[in-house]
């Protein structure tokens, strides 16, 4: 989507100077959608002056843009919402940036205001690199491009459009914008995304921790070895680049039986959904 000064909207961005504010912030600043930075913590506000950009008031930053973009905390976005959506012009787009709290109804709305999710699919381990800068931006939002999952609760073409060229600005460079519910996005993230895989990254680093430090194998063996495989095993698995050798299906079945439960896909299940987001979220239970 190529921006001209008609497609140019306000935008705040409440939570500027946090770690995924500044990442949001950078890229907007190269934009040139009209931008208002809010930050409260002391820390924040010195991280977004030393990168040149002026803070403004929360009411203020608020009262006439286009669309908010809550870079907070999913803790803190009940807080947030209730204390800011009151005060938003109507026809406004709340933007936040994970499913969790959306789909848990602990964010305050309003008929007028309308809710939307973004989230960034970071780059492909497929994604063909061609430089370094590349290579390095393994999060995305910097020079590897990666694609965008969004969902909006509107019909209005126009209101869709502001939220794709937000999310494209905020997660820039990005190939494509991918449109969902909130709770398909609820079920991508975390269910499929963070329960499935992000665990099953930190299961092989504690994998290569056994190898090592308890079975003695050289780390740099170990790591060597596991690397290759793991995108051996992702190509293979994901994309069917090749087929898995007879031994390494037998060895796959074994892993299996010993590591997987056989009912492990109940976590797609909406019930434990729910429960999964109210351990994330702090809560006793998803109250709907």
């Amino acid at each position: 989507m190529t921006e001209t000064t008609t497609d140019l909207h306000s935008i705040a961005v409440i939570g500027a100077g946090g770690k995924m504010g500044m990442r949001v912030s950078n890229n907007l600043a190269r934009t040139a959608h009209p931008v208002a930075y809010v930050e409260n913590s002391p820390a924040g506000r010195e991280r977004t002056i030393a990168a040149g950009r002026e803070l403004t008031e929360a009411a203020t930053a608020v009262a006439d843009a286009d669309i908010v973009v809550l870079a907070v905390p999913d803790l803190a976005l009940g807080a947030v919402t209730a204390e800011l959506v009151p005060q938003l012009k109507s026809g406004a787009i709340v933007l936040t940036l994970d499913p969790a709290a959306a789909y848990a109804g602990l964010l305050t709305t309003r008929g007028d205001v309308i809710q939307a999710v973004a989230h960034p699919c970071h780059p492909s381990v497929f994604l063909e690199r061609t430089t370094k800068e590349e290579w390095a931006d393994t999060f995305g939002g910097i020079a590897a491009p990666q694609d965008a999952i969004a969902a909006i609760e509107s019909d209005d073409p126009v209101k869709r459009a502001i939220v794709e060229a937000t999310v494209r600005a905020i997660y820039a460079p990005v190939i494509d914008v991918h449109w969902v519910t909130v709770k398909q996005l609820a079920q991508l993230e975390p269910t499929l995304v963070e329960t499935v895989a992000c665990m099953i990254g930190s299961l092989l680093n504690e994998a290569l921790d056994e190898a090592v430090h308890t079975m003695g194998v050289p780390e740099a063996a170990a790591r060597s070895i596991l690397y290759g495989h793991t995108q051996v095993a992702l190509a293979n698995g994901l994309r069917g680049d090749n087929p898995f050798s007879d031994a390494c299906l037998i060895a796959m079945d074994y892993g299996r039986e010993s590591i997987i439960k056989e009912d492990w896909k109940k976590i797609f299940r909406d019930d434990e959904l729910d429960k999964n987001l109210a351990r994330m979220l702090h809560l006793d239970r998803i109250a709907r």
